[in-house]
């Protein structure tokens, strides 16, 4: 595993393991997290939006891994900065994922016209101790610009969708000149986005004697970028994770750069409601 270091000194465990829609039950979700940390996780993203941290600090704390060695993450969703509970939104999800402290704690969406104001309170959460990070999910470079503009902490991470067909180099360099790290969610597309069978991916794919998802995924890491690729089963979680025995060249980071077609499978930063 490779590890990033936040603007405030903290490691990074890299790859993380994706938790949206993990599983169908709670039962399914612990499994999968244990897989995952057989496989050798040590990085686990939740969010309140998921419904999964009970289920997942469960996994964590039955895991026998010693605290120190997790790294979690979860998230304030946006109906908690409209309804002002941003306070009791992160006691929540503390209680529910029980394992002592969260690693990093993000703003998931930009409320508009809330935006500095929730991340005061997210300041203030982090003057508690009780999270040792902080940081943002689909902020773009005007919500960054905002949020910077009234900041006294910068955000340690910025999580975003992000692909060979949303590459947003400009936002990766503007977030990289403010020493942001950039997670990528989503980073092996979906049914929607077919990444795994592109043909520019799979040749390559073919030339590594690799597949398709681990040439993504090690594209993330030439990149600086940090992915979270989501799988519950246990043979594609090892793999996932099985990134630095090999690399890309730069004619082969080039190729995959030149996918980009600013597509999503997920809803505009812009558009998002609550």
């Amino acid at each position: 595993m490779k590890t990033f270091e936040l603007n405030n000194g903290i490691a990074i465990p890299s790859p993380g393991l994706g938790t949206y829609r993990l599983g169908r039950n709670d039962a399914e979700v612990e499994h999968a997290v244990r897989s995952a940390l057989d496989a050798g996780y040590r990085h686990i993203d939740t969010a309140t939006l998921y419904g999964n941290e009970k289920p997942i600090g469960k996994a964590l704390r039955e895991s026998g891994i010693p605290r120190d060695e997790l790294f979690v993450t979860t998230k304030l969703w946006g109906s908690d900065i409209l309804q002002e509970r941003i306070t009791e939104a992160f006691e929540e999800s503390m209680k529910k994922l029980d394992v002592g402290f969260v690693d990093l704690y993000l703003v998931h969406w930009p409320v508009k016209g809330k935006v500095v104001e929730a991340w005061h309170e997210m300041e203030r959460i982090y003057a508690t101790g009780a999270v040792r990070a902080i940081g943002v999910s689909n902020h773009l470079i005007h919500h960054l610009d905002e949020l910077l503009d009234g900041a006294d902490v910068v955000p340690a991470v910025n999580q975003v969708e992000l692909h060979p067909y949303l590459v947003m180099q400009e936002l990766q360099d503007f977030c990289r000149d403010k020493s942001i790290v950039v997670e990528s969610w989503s980073p092996l597309g979906s049914s929607k986005i077919p990444l795994l069978t592109d043909p520019v991916l799979l040749k390559i794919a073919s030339k590594k004697g690799k597949s398709t998802a681990q040439v993504i995924l090690r594209w993330n890491l030439q990149k600086g970028l940090l992915p979270l690729p989501k799988s519950s089963h246990k043979d594609r979680q090892r793999e996932n994770i099985e990134l630095f025995d090999f690399s890309l060249t730069a004619d082969e980071m080039s190729m995959i750069d030149m996918l980009d077609r600013n597509e999503r499978t997920g809803v505009d930063p812009d558009e998002i409601e609550f």
